[in-house]
């Protein structure tokens, strides 16, 4: 594993949680659901005081519903998943990101991360996309982004494991075919092929949202070659608390920061929890790392100290610069994180 080194980090930055990082997802058979009064209780004992939305049904889809529970929580929404499809012609996907940015407005969330959804229920499989999808779905992204001045929201498309935008030549292609800003998913990224350093090299100026994780690159390079599933994967231990893995992320943040960018990092460790894990006295016996607000905690100790930032989290701070080597329906698909709509019973 690489060593960290010092990135001329400037103090604090803008940081956020993620209903992820307990094991909240909506793909079917995920793994054990938390509730969300004990998510949010847990985030704020750890000092964050911004989360993204986590999946429909999370939180209350009202947006001043919604924004009244986080706030009892000393939290805020700062973002949420969105994913869509974007790729066929006898589907236009304008009126639901439409509702999304509508109803982010209403909620004062910052940040629609879109993802390129298959319109599959996981991310165990997806097809490749021919000349003519790609136009219309890069034809799509344009349409996206000019309906979105109209809301005052900052839109993001966030390359994703069983996505359609996945692999490196994937990411080039949106980055050549259109002017989206990217969602920086330093897990995703490294696990579908992407260096996401050399990203940040090539186009700091069109990330708009960062989602921060470590990895496995062993059991990325397994995925890749078809001989883990991603789900299987993401079991096994595929996220790492950051510092733990092979993401390059003092490059990642040092970049960024050079650059200028002032938006939000959320700290996103995608789990699958087994019955007990994260339950007091339980062992862990589904695998490494199963203690998610542990797992924050040293994540946010971590991106602490790479920042420079001496603040000091809640419950003591955790070594973090070394150790052993987000989110269907037609219209969505795995992970819808909202929009959060009109107030249901």
């Amino acid at each position: 594993m690489r060593e960290t080194g010092p990135t001329g980090g400037t103090g604090p930055v803008r940081t956020a949680g993620a209903p992820i990082s307990w094991g909240v997802c909506e793909v079917p058979g995920w793994g054990r659901q938390l509730d969300r009064s004990r998510v949010l209780a847990e985030m704020r004992e750890l000092g964050l005081t911004a989360t993204e939305l986590g999946p429909d049904g999370f939180l209350p889809p009202s947006p001043t519903r919604c924004r009244s529970l986080l706030a009892e929580y000393g939290l805020r929404a700062v973002g949420g998943f969105v994913p869509v499809v974007l790729h066929e012609a006898d589907h236009d996907p304008l009126p639901v990101v439409r509702a999304a940015m509508r109803a982010f407005m209403d909620g004062e969330v910052d940040v629609v991360v879109l993802a390129a959804s298959t319109g599959g229920e996981s991310y165990d499989a997806r097809p490749e996309l021919d000349a003519a999808a790609w136009k219309i779905l890069t034809g799509n992204l344009r349409r996206i982004l000019k309906n979105a001045k109209e809301f005052g929201r900052t839109v993001t498309l966030h390359p994703h494991i069983g996505t359609v935008v996945e692999n490196r030549e994937e990411v080039q292609r949106v980055l050549d075919g259109s002017s989206m800003p990217l969602c920086l998913d330093t897990g995703h990224l490294l696990a579908g092929g992407t260096d996401p350093a050399e990203l940040v090299s090539q186009a700091a100026g069109r990330i708009a949202h960062v989602h921060l994780k470590d990895v496995d690159a062993a059991l990325a390079g397994r995925v890749r070659a078809g001989e883990l599933t991603y789900t299987r994967a993401v079991k096994d231990g595929l996220y790492r608390p950051l510092g733990r893995g092979d993401v390059d992320l003092p490059a990642i943040v040092g970049g960024l920061t050079r650059a200028g960018y002032d938006g939000w990092y959320v700290l996103e460790q995608d789990i699958v929890l087994g019955p007990t894990d994260g339950d007091p006295g339980a062992s862990g016996t589904s695998g490494a790392f199963r203690d998610p607000k542990e797992n924050v905690r040293e994540s946010l100790a971590y991106l602490r100290k790479l920042t420079g930032d001496e603040t000091e989290p809640p419950g003591g701070d955790m070594p973090g610069s070394s150790g052993s080597g987000s989110d269907g329906s037609r219209s969505g698909g795995p992970g819808s994180g909202g929009p959060p709509g009109e107030e249901r019973a």
